[in-house]
């Protein structure tokens, strides 16, 4: 098959759906690869990289139209585009179908076959598809770049001569993620980040993060989590809970990143404009959610305004066209592998396979019939865990009977322990020679000392201990040595085996020691 690239007419869109790279692989499967000319240029691919990855550059869009089997896009097309796909032809782009009925219906008509990147499920095996996931990792971290270059102060707190300079307090509303990345930005930045979310078992990523997660004093009587892990609607109740603390919070957040999306669903108003009022003048408003109508009451897409009391709201649309190289590279990856999916036998050759979740799934018109909804993936999606019960806080009492009951067993251990070994003990003194239990008794001691002096180390001095005092196990293998000339068998036994042990626990102990160190020491 031949795979073809378009220029994306979309203004302002500078990505691209085909990277040399990304042509490169799709010639493993196969495949043979056109694009029209200039169509990489705003991304920094020049039509030179292409040709020189074997990929045939043509004039003009209708060029690539007529030679190519299948048309990959980033941007879904536009209705004049739609019309001049050729009947039969694939295109794999964005399609948001929930939200471009009459577009998906035409598709039909003309018996094109759309793969909707936006559609493919969120199961383990599609992550590499996952297009939604690579834009939105690159949108958080351009979010938290673009609220700083608005934002009048440093993000990281500062102590100099001249005074004391508090650090930002950054709230990061939806931990999807578009927030997971913009968590790890702020936080890199030195910024006081919060974070909310209403699916509470991201709490631990959250604050694995460095962050803080914004708790509410509500039983929610749902999952906060949809299908595929995605967020819920919230119930009323909820969501007045919610706005409450969020007017708590507004008159302290310098900088508030809102990324709160619900699939084929108008993003919900979270910020709303009596918070924005309540905002310090100077602070910063980042609505990533603004192309599906926008987080906060006063956003405007594609635009940046400074509302009266200072409160800078930007609701740009194109923050990962605002990194174009590595946009189109993460893209072109997750178009190349969504083509691996459908060429199994890499001849070239597209299997259109709609018993297979993901294909299914991001299939949205095949063989002239609208294939949107589909159905529920036969793999379990990426499920929301529920959260942690809290253990429950012991009483004095229940406390102290649970240390009782603790001694009493590790005294029961211990009277067994040495129960068996008075009895080996005595066995040993009824029939083993008087020369052997002069040895034994030195070989018993030395495990018991070596026992108690280990076990109470603390676990986290373990790697140091044994890196430092390996040099012990030399005495170890010293005796050994001296023993290994008696006469005895099992005297001569048990110091070889002494030095063997001996010598694997020092050669062993410096190597771990070595790969350890080798961890810290800068490249």
């Amino acid at each position: 098959m031949k795979i073809g690239a378009l220029t994306e007419v979309f203004p302002g869109e500078n990505r691209v759906a085909m990277t040399p790279d990304s042509a490169t692989q799709l010639a493993k499967l196969g495949h043979t690869a056109c694009i029209q000319a200039g169509a990489g240029a705003k991304a920094g691919f020049s039509d030179a990289a292409y040709a020189a990855a074997g990929v045939e550059v043509l004039p003009d869009a209708a060029s690539v139209i007529a030679a190519a089997d299948v048309i990959v896009k980033v941007r879904g097309p536009d209705a004049q585009e739609l019309a001049a796909l050729r009947d039969g032809q694939t295109l794999i782009s964005f399609f948001w179908p929930a939200q471009n009925p009459e577009l998906l219906e035409a598709a039909a008509k003309k018996n094109l076959t759309i793969i909707a990147m936006d559609m493919v499920p969120r199961i383990s095996r599609a992550q590499k598809m996952d297009a939604l996931s690579s834009m939105a990792n690159l949108a958080g971290y351009r979010a938290v770049i673009e609220a700083a270059n608005n934002f009048g102060r440093f993000f990281t707190g500062q102590v100099t001569a001249a005074g004391k300079i508090p650090p930002a307090k950054v709230l990061v509303v939806g931990a999807g993620v578009a927030g997971l990345a913009a968590i790890g930005a702020s936080v890199s930045l030195g910024a006081v980040t919060h974070a909310f979310d209403v699916r509470p078992e991201v709490a631990e990523q959250i604050e694995s993060m460095g962050a803080n997660f914004v708790f509410l004093e509500f039983e929610p009587t749902q999952d906060g989590a949809a299908t595929g892990g995605y967020a819920a609607p919230s119930s009323p109740e909820f969501r007045e809970k919610q706005l409450a603390k969020f007017r708590e919070l507004a008159p302290e957040m310098d900088i508030v990143i809102t990324t709160a999306l619900i699939p084929g669903r108008p993003a919900p108003k979270l910020w709303t404009e009596d918070m924005v009022r309540a905002m310090k003048p100077g602070s910063v408003i980042v609505d990533l959610a603004a192309e599906r109508g926008g987080n906060c009451d006063l956003t405007v897409p594609d635009q940046k305004i400074v509302t009266d009391n200072g409160v800078t709201i930007i609701g740009y649309t194109d923050f990962p066209s605002r990194m174009a190289t590595q946009a189109s590279t993460l893209y072109a990856n997750n178009i190349r592998h969504m083509l691996a999916d459908l060429t199994p036998k890499k001849d070239g050759v597209i299997l259109h396979n709609m018993e297979d979740d993901v294909i299914r799934g991001a299939t949205v018109a095949h063989m002239g019939a609208v294939t949107y909804p589909p159905p529920p993936p036969k793999v379990q999606a990426i499920a929301a865990a529920r959260p942690k019960e809290k253990p429950k806080e012991l009483t004095p009492e229940e406390r102290r009977a649970q240390e009782v009951a603790a001694f009493k067993a590790q005294t029961r251990n211990q009277v067994s322990l040495l129960t068996i070994g008075g009895g080996l003990m005595l066995l040993a003194g009824l029939y083993a020679p008087a020369s052997f239990m002069s040895h034994f008794i030195v070989f018993v001691l030395a495990v018991f000392v070596g026992f108690q002096v280990i076990w109470n180390v603390s676990h986290s001095l373990h790697t140091p201990l044994m890196a430092i005092t390996n040099a012990i196990s030399s005495i170890i293998i010293l005796g050994a040595l001296m023993q290994i000339g008696s006469g005895s068998f099992m005297v001569i036994l048990l110091a070889a085996l002494s030095v063997f042990m001996a010598g694997i626990n020092i050669f062993g102990g410096f190597m771990v020691t070595r790969r350890m160190l080798a961890m810290f020491q800068k490249s």
